[in-house]
């Protein structure tokens, strides 16, 4: 595998990014897990530090874990550190999402991290997916370039009426343009809460279902820490800082397309980790979706 063109940003950019992040805005994440979560699970399978600022998610037999922000927004920047389930995790999915509602409902939009478990030594996937109106089936996996069950690993989701990318430690591994498609497939009209949960998927999971899950390494546990939002709160019928005309940075120009930088990383995640992309598999779409002919870089 050849070395990533630019896999550290410039330490300019880490500067403004640290700078933007961490300013108090309007949407900024303070409190505790409970002032900003709402969860649902067994207590018993939801535990934190000391400290209370790390949170563990576990799996077993018996039941997951999950939990959601009490505040939905609508456009924004959103960040989490997650340590994934080490060992054999087959069959195990960690879901990190944005959702209009609680619960798949038919007409939802939505935004997937999706983390799917593997077999003791086998990478681990990245499954992202984009819903618009209940309707999704845009699927693209990715492996990544360390193991996520080492240590925490950031993952973001930009979000603005431009654009949508997906961040593994500041670099971009996917992103999907809004280019006011005839098929409307963006979904940039309703706000969303953001969700993680842990689950049992092995119907489909892990080798698309053939790996199940081993219960005797039960219980399944994933870790949490410095959620963070920079985004604009959704407040009835309609918040000013929708728009674009707004001076939040992650709605103004330098956020409606990737940078420089972030053009290399992105190239290079496109040539090295991609398994998966629904834009290639003319199996299930013989005729390629309109937004699949459209250019991330432009």
């Amino acid at each position: 595998m050849e070395k990533m063109a630019s896999s550290i940003p410039k330490i300019l950019l880490i500067i403004a990014l640290i700078t933007v992040l961490f300013s108090l805005t309007q949407a900024e994440v303070q409190g505790s897990f409970d002032d900003n979560f709402s969860k649902s699970c067994p207590e018993t399978h939801f535990k934190t530090s000391e400290d209370g600022q790390i949170w563990y998610l576990s799996l077993d037999k018996k039941a997951g874990c999950g939990f959601m922000t009490k505040q939905k927004y609508r456009f924004g920047w959103f960040s989490m550190k997650l340590k994934l389930v080490g060992g054999d995790s087959a069959g195990v999915v960690t879901a990190y999402y944005m959702c209009t509602e609680d619960g798949a409902g038919p007409t939802r939009d939505e935004l997937d991290f999706e983390f799917l478990g593997n077999r003791t030594g086998e990478p681990y996937t990245i499954q992202t997916n984009v819903y618009k109106n209940g309707t999704g089936n845009r699927e693209m996996r990715h492996i990544l370039w360390f193991d996520p069950t080492e240590d925490f690993h950031t993952y973001s989701i930009l979000w603005n009426t431009h654009q949508i990318v997906f961040f593994v430690d500041r670099v971009p591994i996917r992103v999907y343009k809004n280019a006011n498609y005839t098929n409307n497939f963006f979904p940039n009209e309703k706000p969303m809460y953001l969700f993680s949960s842990i689950w049992n998927a092995d119907d489909w999971a892990t080798r698309g279902g053939l790996e199940k899950t081993n219960w005797k390494n039960q219980p399944f546990v994933s870790s949490y820490k410095d959620f963070s939002v920079d985004g604009c709160q959704w407040k009835d019928p309609f918040p000013a800082c929708v728009s674009t005309t707004t001076k939040n940075w992650w709605d103004q120009y330098n956020s409606w397309h990737l940078s420089s930088d972030q053009k290399m990383d992105y190239a290079w995640v496109q040539r090295n980790l991609v398994t998966y992309d629904y834009c290639q598999d003319t199996e299930r779409f013989p005729k390629k979706p309109e937004e699949c002919w459209l250019n991330p870089w432009e």
